[in-house]
């Protein structure tokens, strides 16, 4: 069973910076793609951003192109997103899948973890 644990969320004003975490067995990030998605209140939910274990490769949405960059430390997927802007105020999901695409929006991941809340200021 796919287990995603999140963990970063929190307050910050606008032009901080925060990180995410998502962390998960070693068996998952060998076998899955792994990416973060976001839902704003009253507005669908949105990709920021996926990896490609396998490939090295990364993909980032236009809302967050030069703002985010994805990192792994063995188990764990980061996500560190600066130049925050309210606009970025969501609950933030990991998500895992078998297969996703190499260079644009990933839609339909199989695994999603419980999400964190991440609040902008102005």
């Amino acid at each position: 069973q796919v287990q995603l644990m999140e963990s970063g969320g929190g307050s910050v004003q606008a032009g901080g910076s925060l990180t995410l975490s998502c962390a998960t067995s070693e068996d998952t990030f060998r076998r899955n793609c792994i990416g973060w998605f976001r839902q704003a209140p009253g507005r669908e939910r949105e990709e920021v951003a996926h990896f490609l274990p396998n490939h090295r490769i990364t993909y980032y949405a236009d809302s967050v192109e030069g703002r985010s960059t994805l990192s792994q430390d063995k188990n764990t997927l980061h996500l560190q997103m600066t130049s925050l802007k309210p606009e970025d105020t969501a609950v933030y999901y990991c998500a895992a899948g078998e297969q996703c695409p190499y260079a644009s929006r990933w839609n339909d991941p199989k695994y999603w973890g419980q999400g964190t809340q991440v609040t902008v200021s102005s």
